[in-house]
């Protein structure tokens, strides 16, 4: 599969994103990966797409063991490091903090167009926070993928923690400016109360928004 690989910063990270050309993926290509064999009932865009995504971490890592898949399908990352994988469209993205107990998680998404964010509005905040996007003056597609996109990135990083599914309700968005977006937890989840808030910084690269949620053990000790 013909692959480019560059990187960019986001929040003091670097963030590896691999752009790739699906239509030369071949299944041989998957042979690079120890876990292939656990793929071979997956589609082609599936494969191609998690092929990108382990290239991305293959260079986020640099001399480290590429990450297998776990019983949920989450990355399971070498001793020592967390990380967070995203793909979208002909792009995947990787990142990766030397810190097993770190927090992190990483998305990245289409903006929506207008009449489509309008349309599934509902099943991503509800009307407190679809208030908070509306007063940001934001177009509100915009304003819609950051909080759908902060949401999944939120989601990514606590899984190891909390070990089960989570859906859009698992959390809120109470603030949105020009560099992060900040969410909250309604609810106790396994090891973070109620109320507890997390800080995500994201950009914009063309019609694309990423968001990036990285906090190290100690950080925010009262809330978590």
């Amino acid at each position: 599969m013909h692959t480019t690989h560059s990187t960019f910063s986001l929040a003091g990270h670097t963030l590896h994103r691999i752009t790739f050309d699906s239509a030369t993926f071949t299944e041989a290509d998957l042979l690079w990966l120890p876990h292939h064999a656990l793929l071979a009932d997956a589609g082609r865009k599936r494969k191609a797409d998690h092929l990108a995504g382990r290239i991305a971490a293959a260079h986020a890592l640099n001399d480290r063991p590429v990450p297998g898949i776990g019983p949920s399908g989450e990355p399971l990352w070498p001793d020592g490091v967390s990380g967070s994988i995203t793909h979208s469209g002909t792009q995947a993205m990787a990142v990766v903090v030397r810190d097993r107990q770190a927090l992190i998680g990483i998305d990245c998404e289409a903006i929506l167009p207008e009449y489509e964010a309008r349309e599934i509005k509902d099943g991503i905040v509800d009307v407190q926070e679809e208030r908070v996007l509306s007063r940001t003056g934001y177009p509100f597609a915009l304003a819609l993928t950051l909080a759908f996109s902060a949401k999944e990135s939120l989601f990514k990083a606590l899984f190891p923690r909390v070990k089960s599914y989570m859906g859009f309700d698992c959390a809120r968005v109470t603030a949105l400016d020009v560099q992060t977006i900040t969410l909250a937890l309604p609810r106790k989840l396994a090891g973070f109360n109620e109320g507890a808030s997390f800080i995500l910084h994201w950009q914009q690269h063309g019609e694309q928004v990423i968001t990036l949620l990285s906090h190290a053990p100690g950080d925010e000790p009262s809330r978590w």
